[in-house]
């Protein structure tokens, strides 16, 4: 026997059908391309923040401020011929200690945290402890510019645009690019103390 026709308009809707299942499907697919436009902008600012802090922490101005162990190191740097000379050239403390490409100077950037635990614990707090561990932070320095091939001088200093005529006959020697491939020899071998004062055992 059919139901009559009162009875199947008056039904109620299953759960299915209803509302309260409704509604969330359609707030999540409402979600999906807000979570992700929020997502994108929270990116771009992370992305842009992160940038810009990496590029202070580069600056000159961070370099001599940012702590009173750069105090030291920044006074002998500005009496080195890469702070003064006859070409009004500056190269700034980035330039030398922050190899170039993304990827190698966010490396650099990230062992700078382990720099700030030093700092924190005070192993540099007064000009004595840094003349004790002068060797030790050379010698880092130096390792990493024997490891890159001296990736931060030649990022500056290119040998095909040096002139070896005004050069002295062991500096245009040891400048020859046939002569490096054959020793094995990079710019940091030669040129340890160019900016810094070298350490007592330095030889």
């Amino acid at each position: 026997m059919n139901e009559p026709d009162s009875a199947k308009t008056t039904a109620k809707p299953s759960r299915a059908d209803g509302p309260l299942w409704r509604r969330p499907r359609g707030w999540l697919l409402f979600g999906i391309p807000l979570g992700g436009f929020l997502a994108f902008v929270v990116g771009i600012a992370f992305s842009g923040g992160f940038e810009a802090a990496t590029q202070y922490a580069s600056t000159l101005k961070f370099c001599s401020s940012s702590c009173h162990e750069m105090g030291i190191p920044y006074q002998e740097y500005k009496t080195s011929t890469h702070f003064n000379n006859e070409f009004g050239s500056r190269s700034t403390c980035a330039d030398c200690h922050v190899p170039p490409g993304f990827i190698p100077g966010l490396i650099r950037h990230m062992k700078a945290s382990i720099e700030v635990a030093q700092h924190l614990r005070g192993k540099l707090a007064t000009p004595g402890d840094y003349e004790t561990h002068r060797a030790e932070m050379a010698q880092i320095i130096w390792s990493e510019l024997k490891a890159n091939d001296s990736a931060e001088c030649r990022a500056c200093h290119s040998y095909a645009a040096m002139d070896f005529d005004k050069q002295g006959h062991s500096a245009a020697k040891k400048h020859d690019p046939a002569y490096l491939a054959k020793s094995g020899e990079t710019c940091i071998d030669c040129h340890k103390g160019i900016a810094h004062k070298l350490p007592p055992d330095a030889g």
